[in-house]
């Protein structure tokens, strides 16, 4: 071959290695993404309803923070989270996954209109402290009995407790009942407090349950901005169906950098389900709340 052919052939080969690679290469890692835009994997073969779950997140240790999704409304999105305080509450965990077995197996219950999505544990390094695994598989006498171990399953990787984290009254120092916790070291220092919060603002849901114990009741939400009609009326709406009692607002103790006050901040109606014990997940009083908050935002 002379060297006018070489260089032919050679010119020609790398613009088909070019091609190829371009053809082929994975599409830039982009975090920031709404739901539509994340990739999703399928739960199962999509029968009557959408049953999909997306990544958000990762957890200070490096797990996923997953997002689980029902229906295939396009025009009313409804949050569902628990697990925000991890081995600590681990029946707020528990409850998130009955409710996702319900929406599953009654996919009739979902309007058209609605999608729902249930992120059973926002805290998973602190579900991790105390039973193996995180997943839908646990069960209550997984979980350790060790007081002083469940008490520290209450905060995230760094020790921060996640439901002082957020963006209303925030504090580094702050209470839980008398103990001093830490509240991080800047509003959304945590990576799982920054993957709902992200989440939240790509999806904007019309409104957002968030599951704690142990007082038994629902909690409205606000950020010295008062207690807007719509979280007044989903509080009123999963109380009555759920039977637990409504408050206005959670006085036990003061409360800095509390989610669902954020959400309020934020202008998203939010409510705080808290169950009556650490415990007992409540199923049947939590899926009439579910229901009829479902029925509500049924257009």
């Amino acid at each position: 071959m002379n060297t006018k052919n070489t260089i032919i052939a050679l010119i020609v080969i790398i613009i088909v290695g070019l091609g190829i690679y371009f053809s082929f290469r994975p599409s830039p890692n982009n975090s920031e993404v709404t739901d539509s835009q994340a990739t999703t994997t399928p739960m199962a073969e999509l029968s009557e309803i959408d049953k999909t779950k997306t990544v958000i997140g990762k957890s200070v240790e490096g797990r996923d923070i997953v997002a689980y999704h029902y229906g295939v409304g396009t025009t009313t999105r409804l949050l569902f989270v628990g697990g925000i305080h991890g081995g600590y509450e681990w029946n707020t965990a528990l409850v998130s996954y009955e409710l996702m077995d319900y929406l599953e197996k009654a996919s009739s219950t979902i309007p058209a209109n609605v999608r729902v999505t249930v992120i059973p544990v926002l805290n998973p390094d602190g579900l991790a402290k105390i039973v193996s695994p995180t997943t839908a598989s646990f069960l209550p006498p997984d979980i350790s009995p060790d007081s002083a171990l469940l008490e520290s399953a209450r905060f995230n990787g760094r020790n921060v407790d996640l439901n002082r984290n957020f963006d209303c009254d925030w504090q580094e120092s702050a209470k839980w009942q008398n103990k001093s916790v830490s509240g991080g070291t800047a509003v959304f220092s945590e990576p799982e407090s920054r993957a709902i919060k992200q989440y939240i603002e790509n999806n904007t849901p019309a409104a957002v349950v968030v599951y704690y114990s142990a007082a038994g009741g629902v909690y409205s939400s606000s950020c010295h901005n008062g207690v807007s009609p719509e979280t007044s009326a989903i509080t009123g709406v999963y109380a009555n169906a759920s039977k637990y009692p409504a408050y206005k607002n959670f006085d036990f103790y003061a409360i800095t950098g509390d989610m669902t006050n954020w959400l309020a901040k934020s202008g998203i109606p939010a409510i705080s389900v808290l169950l009556t014990n650490h415990t007992d997940t409540e199923l049947a009083k939590n899926q009439a709340g579910l229901k009829a908050l479902l029925n509500y935002y049924k257009r």
